[in-house]
């Protein structure tokens, strides 16, 4: 596995192709490889293999935990990764990888596709909609693979990269490979150092399966594939094409590197708060072309040119000339910068990057030339490109083909002189000149003969002459003339920028990232967002779900969201409607947003690094998996029990529901078990009340519910806001009723069945000393992680005796009441318990909340005392969850 700690092989971080968007049909033969569908609608959004040509070829490792290669070649933007995993027999990192970079060919070794070998099914499972090609296996050689890199990559990335793939044999026998295959199948080559190679670690991003992509809506929105409605669209105010590469690559592939993160905040704060920087930065933007492409088109060598390659070039050298020529802004917009991704930015833009590029452009190509739209503006601007005098043949060509033009101008003079007639002419790239006439001038007569090709659109009628054909053919010959004699001194200049195409992609690449940012700044100065701390606690104070608040006309309501290690299993229950789903779905958003570099819809927000975030949302049948609902979300939970660690973050919504109550109830109680245990930090949203009491005591675990108002009768109002405990309406599914109006005799049985089940189960509860030792343990746990806390936070002198008195307190008292439960008789000990539960959530919650409340007051404060500390520490039910300030670093680092 590549030591994380080697050096970066290129700056800045780079996107390799589009999304993953698509989501593969699901196998039946391998069902525990791999995420599977749950019958969410297809993509429509662009993808990789859409608009990119994109070769990868894999190789694996023999064992039990396999090592696998993989090598990615984009012929379309002349970009490689190498990147080298260790993975398990599910292959879960390797279809992630595949999933995200989507490329269009996988190459395999022959040996390995007769017979199949694990990796090929799985593969072919996961990803059918991807071509796999069996190649000959000497094809993966280390030695050739070194030579390539050797000979192909940038001079000034050579040494670094050669540190990073030592020792990853199997990714440089795939780049080999990949190669070689370009060569000999394809006809392409690249010239010397011109391939932009980077090595990707495997941890270098957050792993986000396909059915996590969809559920959070990060690239597409569910109801309207056209929309814009997702995390991807709202954070997309990107001015270039390559800065919404990069930020969709970073959406899937978020990052999982402090020290890049904190460097994003930074940029985007100085950003945020400087704003003649950032308006000058968008302004500049504007102006800059799909680089990336015209960078690819130049580095490739044809192995059969054509004039339509000698077309291409020539607006490719324009385009450059366009790019060069707005670098200088960016750099004037940024010198006053003092951020230190900025700065290295900015030194990326700085003249002696580009000045020897510039010159031989200057040297070659007129001033004045600039890319143009149009079709016949852009065929005058490849005409007169090169400078006069640098060849006299070509002088000649083009005088013959402005006296073409010019001829073809008079004939269509004469003919409206001729035939008085109001005659217009037009040009399109398939019939060249063309005549355009409108239909008033023929009311009363018709189109004399002469006029051919007739076609009549609207109001207008077009066509031709044969005269004007014939102009249009001497004018086609010409124009080729120019383009094969232009092409000489064009072919030239492409040959010197050649040697001096790396320091162009690092700038390319740098302007991306620079896009990305003032995208982010874009929406952050529209919005009340927050920047974020990286802590190992996750604190949020009045956070909101991103989408929902652009797509809602009425004010969204805020919510608290909080979780250590001790509360990392959060239970939500609540009433139908009343916002459970929305709220865990805006905690995991607001952890992507986090980890893209951008601040988040919050008053104060802190989070830790996730390397894993999942999804188990939907409750729909897979169809075409021809599986059910039930069957569709276990597959999907095996598959998060399979690739769970303590570093990921996982969202629960209904599980369970899709078969019978009793069974729903065991397997969701299992599954959470194995979610506690696991020690990630979950949100765990279901119905069942049952699974709130039983996991109560149970240590990391709590209780929370969306709150209802039921005080009116026949009357819910959802208040939307998050509370502390199990939610306390046993039966608001029958209030629901009464509101949608069921018929009376309905309603009036199921109160009555109601009534007797909630009695039979009261009558089957029982005192368990299990539970009481259970409460007694996780009573002092807690206990330990708020001491943790208060060690590592800010408080002093007074303000920290006077909470650690009020924390000794809450545990004498806490501690008592368990004591009390247990002394009591049967009947009375088991209403007791509920009542410590009950105490015990909502103390532990006010102990929390005023601890954040004192560390961030003597954070502000310069870590002084603070005068109102006793008012702070009166917290009422409702404000149980108030996180109100900066929530200290459990490393013991300064948030401040």
């Amino acid at each position: 596995m590549a030591n994380p700690s080697r050096p970066s092989t290129s700056y800045p971080s780079r996107p390799f192709g589009a999304s993953a968007t698509s989501r593969p049909s699901t196998s039946t033969s391998r069902p525990t490889t791999r995420r599977p569908q749950t019958g969410r609608p297809r993509t429509a959004a662009s993808t990789t293999s859409g608009d990119q040509q994109i070769l990868c070829a894999i190789s694996e490792s023999r064992g039990l935990s396999p090592i696998v290669g993989l090598a990615f070649v984009n012929l379309s933007t002349t970009e490689a990764v190498l990147c080298q995993i260790s993975d398990n027999q599910t292959y879960v990192k390797t279809v992630h990888k595949l999933s995200c970079l989507q490329p269009t060919e996988i190459l395999i070794m022959n040996t390995a596709a007769q017979p199949k070998s694990k990796l090929y099914s799985v593969i072919e499972g996961n990803l059918p909609h991807i071509a796999i090609n069996p190649i000959d296996r000497k094809h993966w050689a280390e030695t050739k693979g070194m030579e390539y890199i050797q000979q192909l990559a940038f001079k000034q990335d050579l040494e670094a990269l050669k540190v990073a793939v030592e020792g990853n044999y199997y990714s440089i026998c795939c780049f080999a490979a990949v190669l070689e295959y370009t060569e000999i199948s394809l006809l392409f080559s690249f010239p010397f150092h011109s391939l932009r190679i980077t090595y990707q670690p495997a941890d270098g991003a957050m792993m986000i399966d396909l059915s996590t992509m969809h559920a959070l809506e990060l690239i597409q929105n569910l109801q309207n594939a056209r929309s814009k409605d997702c995390l991807f669209g709202l954070l997309n105010q990107t001015q270039t094409a390559m800065g919404a590469r990069v930020l969709k690559s970073n959406v899937l592939q978020p990052l999982t590197n402090a020290t890049d993160l904190t460097k994003r905040y930074d940029a985007l704060e100085e950003l945020t708060t400087r704003e003649d920087i950032f308006f000058a930065v968008r302004q500049a933007l504007k102006a800059f072309v799909d680089v990336d492409r015209v960078l690819t088109a130049i580095t490739l060598i044809p192995t059969r040119p054509s004039i339509q390659h000698s077309e291409q070039s020539i607006n490719n050298v324009i385009s450059l000339k366009q790019f060069v020529k707005s670098i200088q802004p960016i750099y004037e917009a940024l010198e006053t910068t003092r951020s230190e991704l900025l700065r290295e930015i900015l030194e990326f833009c700085s003249l002696k990057n580009y000045t020897d590029v510039q010159g031989l452009i200057d040297e070659t190509i007129n001033e004045d030339i600039t890319y143009q739209s149009q079709p016949l503006d852009l065929r005058n601007q490849r005409t007169y490109a090169v400078k006069s005098g640098v060849d006299g043949l070509l002088d000649v060509a083009r005088q013959t083909y402005k006296e073409a033009n010019q001829d073809a101008c008079q004939l269509i003079k004469d003919l409206g002189e001729t035939y008085e007639i109001a005659l217009e002419l037009k040009y399109d790239t398939a019939r060249q000149y063309y005549i355009r006439i409108a239909a008033s001038e023929l009311e009363d007569r018709n189109l004399p003969d002469v006029f051919i090709n007739v076609f009549k659109k609207r109001n207008m009628i077009e066509c031709q002459t044969l005269d004007l054909m014939k102009w249009n053919q001497k004018i086609i010959d010409s124009h080729h003339e120019v383009l094969q004699l232009s092409d000489r001194s064009i072919q030239d200049l492409i040959e010197n920028i050649r040697a001096e195409i790396g320091p162009l992609f690092k700038i390319s690449d740098a302007i991306a990232l620079l896009d990305v940012i003032t995208s982010f700044a874009q929406s952050v100065s529209t919005q009340e967002y927050c920047r974020p701390e990286l802590t190992n606690t996750l604190a949020i104070k009045s956070g909101r779900h991103p989408i929902r608040e652009k797509i809602h006309t009425e004010k969204y309501v805020p919510n608290d969201a909080y979780a250590t290690r001790q509360s990392r299993f959060q239970i939500i229950t609540g009433c139908n409607m009343s916002g459970k789903s929305s709220y865990i779905r805006s905690i995991a958003l607001m952890a992507v947003m986090a980890q893209v570099g951008c601040f988040v819809p919050a008053f104060y927000a802190s989070f830790p690094i996730f390397h894993q975030l999942f999804a188990r949302i939907s409750m729909d049948d897979s169809i075409e998996a021809n599986v059910s609902t039930f069957a569709a979300e276990m597959r999907e939970t095996a598959f998060i029990l399979r690739n769970i660690d303590d570093r990921s973050l996982v969202i629960v919504d209904e599980l369970g529901r899709g078969t019978s109550t009793q069974d729903g109830l065991t397997i969701a109680i299992a599954i959470a078990e194995a979610l506690v245990a696991s020690g990630a930090f979950v949100w765990f949203a279901t119905h069942f009340r049952d699974l709130a009491t039983i996991l109560a005591e149970r240590s990391g675990v709590v209780n929370f519910h969306l709150a209802v108002d039921m005080s009116q009768a026949d009357q819910m109002r959802m208040l939307y806001k998050v509370a502390g405990g199990a939610v306390q309406e046993e039966h608001y599914g029958l209030a629901l009723a009464k509101v949608v109006n069921l018929p009376s005799d309905v309603l009036r049985i199921a109160e009555q069945v109601s009534k007797k089940l909630t009695l039979n189960m009261e009558k089957r509860k029982k005192s368990s000393k299990t539970i009481l030792l259970a409460r007694r343990r996780k009573l002092i746990l807690s206990l330990r992680d708020q001491l943790v806390q208060a060690h590592e936070g800010n408080m002093e002198g007074m303000v920290l005796a006077t909470w650690m008195k009020k924390l000794q307190d809450e545990f004498v008292n806490r501690m008592a009441a368990i004591d009390a439960d247990a002394a009591s008789a049967m009947d009375e000990g088991e209403d007791g318990s509920e009542a410590g539960t009950e105490v015990e959530g909502e103390a532990g919650a006010d102990v929390d909340a005023d601890m954040l409340v004192h560390d961030r007051s003597a954070s502000r404060d310069g870590g002084g005392q603070s005068g109102t500390s006793g008012e702070s520490m009166e917290w009422s039910p409702e404000r149980r969850f108030e996180m109100a300030g900066a929530l200290q670093s459990e490393t013991g680092e300064d948030g401040s």
